[in-house]
């Protein structure tokens, strides 16, 4: 009798877009800076769409079917929390501000890269060895933003500024893309380069299995979410779209310091998160549910209170209202430098968006009444 063998199945993400994937993570593009990763977004994406655009901000499109009426668009964001340089000592130290919500407790002892006019320059977190804080009588201090500073090497202003380095310069973590066990991705900025990145995916997929929307689609990138959903609220201004799918990344809730209760119960590697919430609307909810059970894709429901936080906020509330959903993938560690999520979840919130496009028409019934 023969024996089976079970069939490895095959991956949705190609050994090309993988690449692009890590090229796309360890490009830095913080707030307000964004155009580098943008670039790189764009390029790829060229290939799989009819035209692109950016809006004089940065927020970049790619579209299929341009001249259609009916608007649907597909939306992830494409910044990262950062620094800014604010001051700098006459002993070459360099004081800073936020950019966005980057996390202050994990700055000691990290690698940086400073973006001068004269180009990248390397410099760490510095901190006081335990040596020299231990026998202090005073209570041992914490690192908090006023008491940061990065030391590039320089030992005087002058030498800091030779280097490129002005106020206003931006700065980003050095950590990059890694692979751990069990399919496990790590890197800075998944939250939300995961997002274009999935979404690119999806306009790949549309156009290498040559399927024929009955609709105009709007593949946004946009900028500045993390600053109050900048970008998202100028660009659907733009668009003035009839639908919005929004992908972005939410919380996984299984390990210590995170209290259920409160943030759900949500796992790495055991599907794509949607939300109930005011600015979700729910019959497009209900269609990607119904898609998900169709195509046996398991889905982790949770709440959001009052906003979602995310771009769907901004693409509900603009021009007359827009029905929005927001379909977020399980991310450990965000605002970190080694924000973790699983490869099972990429794929399968690449499907549901995939899916749900393929169900969705002009003719589909949104109305509540």
């Amino acid at each position: 009798m023969a024996t089976s063998k079970k069939t490895k199945e095959k991956s949705i993400i190609t050994d090309k877009s993988f690449q692009f994937l890590k090229n796309y993570i360890n490009n830095a593009s913080p707030v307000g800076f964004e155009s580098s990763g943008q670039k790189i977004w764009l390029d790829y994406i060229k290939p799989f769409v009819d035209n692109t655009f950016t809006d004089p901000y940065g927020t970049a499109v790619g579209v299929i079917n341009p001249t259609n009426n009916f608007k649907v668009v597909i939306e992830a964001h494409a910044d990262e929390i950062s620094w800014f340089v604010n001051y700098i000592t006459n002993e070459g130290l360099i004081y800073l501000k936020r950019n966005g919500g980057v996390d202050h407790q994990i700055a000691p002892s990290q690698r940086v890269i400073i973006h001068g006019k004269k180009g990248a320059v390397k410099a760490v977190f510095g901190w006081p060895a335990i040596h020299t804080r231990l026998g202090n009588a005073e209570k041992e201090q914490q690192p908090k933003v006023d008491n940061l500073f990065l030391d590039c090497g320089a030992r005087s202003k002058k030498e800091v500024e030779a280097l490129g380095v002005h106020i206003g310069a931006v700065v980003t973590y050095q950590d990059g893309f890694d692979e751990l066990a069990n399919d496990y991705y790590i890197g800075r900025a998944f939250d939300n380069r995961i997002g274009g990145f999935m979404i690119a995916e999806v306009a790949r997929l549309l156009s290498e299995n040559k399927k024929k929307l009955p609709f105009g689609l709007y593949v946004v990138n946009a900028v500045q979410e993390e600053i109050g959903l900048r970008g998202a609220e100028m660009i659907a201004r733009r668009i003035k779209p009839n639908v919005a799918i929004i992908t972005d990344v939410t919380h996984d809730t299984q390990t210590p310091m995170i209290n259920k209760m409160i943030e759900g119960d949500v796992t790495c590697g055991k599907g794509p998160s949607p939300c109930y919430g005011p600015a979700v609307h729910n019959k497009l909810l209900q269609l990607v549910e119904d898609v998900a059970a169709k195509k046996k894709i398991p889905l982790q429901m949770r709440t959001v209170s009052r906003s979602t936080g995310t771009d769907t906020d901004s693409f509900a509330y603009a021009n007359d209202g827009c029905p929005s959903v927001l379909i977020s993938i399980p991310l450990r560690y965000m605002h970190t430098t080694v924000e973790m999520l699983h490869k099972k979840d990429i794929e399968q919130t690449i499907q549901l968006i995939y899916e749900t496009l393929l169900a969705l028409t002009p003719k589909t019934n949104l109305s509540y009444l």
